[in-house]
């Protein structure tokens, strides 16, 4: 009896750069959300020809920044304006010593930026992520040396494995595979 295998999507290989360029804008004027390209290198322009937009990830690290500063704010005002007020030769302890705090916010406005770019981008990536269904598709391994794929993913509104397989071949895509989960 056949095992069944649960499709994650078409997956085509092409002779260049170029070619996939090509090709991404070809897949994103035919209205599909759902698909990627893989490459051994960045390709300058990639993402205006897949129609990515800006990132969202400076939404988060603003936040962990803004949450640095409040926390280095209250780190240091709390102790010394409130908790134990002292004049130290003769220096006011109000806002008048504010600057001496600046190097204090400044490094924690950073750790906690760095701290949420690290984590937001963990989870904007589904990361750790342990296995990839592309991993079982042979010619995929090409991808790190000389390959250049596509792969749209069988969750895509507009994937039908017949339309898609003709359109992939049809923008020059080569052995295009059907890859299971």
């Amino acid at each position: 009896m056949a095992e069944y295998r649960k499709i994650y999507g078409l997956g085509a290989q092409f002779e260049s750069a170029a070619a996939l360029m090509k090709a991404a804008e070809k897949i994103r004027d035919a209205g599909f959300s759902k698909w990627d390209v893989h490459t051994p290198f960045p390709v300058h322009g990639m993402d205006k020809a897949m129609g990515l937009g800006k990132s969202w990830l400076s939404t988060p690290v603003l936040i962990g920044g803004a949450i640095g500063t409040l926390t280095a704010t209250l780190l240091t005002f709390i102790p010394s304006w409130g908790i134990y007020p002292m004049i130290v030769h003769g220096k006011p302890f109000n806002w008048a010593t504010l600057p001496a705090f600046f190097p204090i916010m400044f490094e924690l406005t950073v750790l906690f930026s760095a701290f949420t770019t690290v984590f937001a981008l963990l989870i904007m990536n589904q990361l750790p992520k342990w296995y990839h269904p592309v991993f079982n598709w042979e010619r995929f391994s090409r991808v790190t040396d000389d390959g250049f794929f596509i792969v749209v993913e069988a969750r895509d509104a507009k994937f039908s494995e017949t339309k898609t397989r003709a359109l992939l071949e049809e923008v020059g895509g080569s052995h295009v595979t059907l890859i299971h989960d």
